[in-house]
């Protein structure tokens, strides 16, 4: 492997003229630079940029911790932070989590050996207490994406508690009474805000928690079936379907679908995240939509701020969310509206 020595010799100059044009940090007159860059070509030469950014205190690389291959909606997420990661100057480096608390500490140690500049972090149950404290202690500026944590630090999460309770209540205002839910994984703040929203358009309209209509999907397509199966092939089955995640929407329409039940004419159908595909389906599908690439880039501003200097307090930024009415609640309209913040009083019109 050739050398910054060997390159020197061969267009015969000095060594520290190949670093000033390989760093731009003097000027070198046109002829010399076209014969060092000639030499770096003929002998295949490579920076060690690495060696580079380590001498300067700086790799130049954002480190992502998130379960971006179990979950669909992280797909567009991931790729509006290495959009926005790209377009500051940075290389994303990306450790999948699986939402598990062991994994996400792996895949932490992992990015702060290999002194990332920042991290952006979709925490796991738990994280606040284990793999948290240990990016705070390292002192990588961090910021958290998709779920909230009982940490001060920035943190860009989406509308939940307000999201869901639209669902919901728009069902309730369409008759029906009994309306099950399918809950994700316990322990994420996600989980249990969408679940509060739920719980909330119950008991403003006086309609009784029932909680065999209440589902732990985990999170998971699989589970979601499995629950979803188990509920609806009674006799006495709900009118009504709320799901609070877009992997466990794929579960629950296989387990309808396996059922012989119809949407909306056998169940009215709801769920919280938008795929691309769901106003192709027959029925559409009605939903809440996540902002992702609102919710990237602002994640990936704060973290530059912070890289940069930033010591200003904690931001906390809820990304409001789209009510996507389509046709699966039992509707034949379809008209997007945006959904309050949680701080408002009252849901738009």
């Amino acid at each position: 492997m050739a050398t910054m020595d060997d390159v020197a010799r061969h267009a015969g100059v000095s060594g520290s003229t190949v670093s000033h044009v390989l760093n731009g940090t003097r000027h070198v007159s046109p002829a010399t630079q076209a014969r060092v860059q000639a030499s770096i070509d003929e002998l295949g030469y490579r920076h060690n940029t690495v060696a580079r950014a380590l001498a300067a205190g700086k790799t130049h690389t954002v480190g992502l911790s998130i379960s971006a291959l179990t979950n669909p909606y992280f797909g567009p997420l991931v790729h509006a932070i290495e959009k926005r990661v790209t377009d500051a100057g940075y290389m994303l480096v990306i450790g999948d989590s699986h939402d598990e608390g062991v994994m996400e500490r792996r895949v932490v140690e992992s990015l702060l050996s290999r002194r990332v500049d920042g991290l952006i972090v979709a925490p796991s149950v738990g994280s606040e207490h284990i793999t948290i404290p240990q990016i705070l202690k390292a002192g990588t500026p961090l910021v958290l994406i998709d779920r909230n944590a009982d940490v001060d630090v920035d943190q860009v999460t989406p509308e939940n508690i307000e999201s869901a309770y639209r669902l919901t209540s728009h069902l309730i205002e369409l008759g029906h009474r009994r309306i099950a839910v399918v809950t994700g994984l316990i322990g994420l703040a996600s989980t249990s805000e969408r679940y509060a929203g739920y719980a909330r358009a119950l008991a403003e309209y006086d309609i009784e928690l029932d909680e065999s209509l209440v589902l732990n999907g985990a999170s998971k397509k699989e589970t979601a079936d499995r629950v979803v199966t188990a509920l609806f092939a009674q006799s006495d089955r709900p009118s009504a379907l709320v799901v609070l995640n877009n992997s466990m929407t794929i579960g629950a329409l296989r387990a309808l679908r396996r059922l012989g039940l119809h949407i909306p004419a056998d169940v009215a159908f709801v769920s919280y995240d938008d795929f691309e595909w769901s106003d192709l389906f027959e029925p559409r599908l009605t939903t809440v939509a996540q902002d992702v690439e609102a919710m990237g880039e602002q994640a990936v501003e704060l973290l530059l701020a912070r890289m940069n200097g930033d010591t200003s307090e904690a931001r906390r930024i809820r990304v409001p969310t789209t009510f996507e009415h389509r046709n699966s609640c039992g509707c034949d309209t379809q008209a997007p509206h945006p959904v309050a913040d949680e701080t408002s009083d009252s849901l738009p019109t």
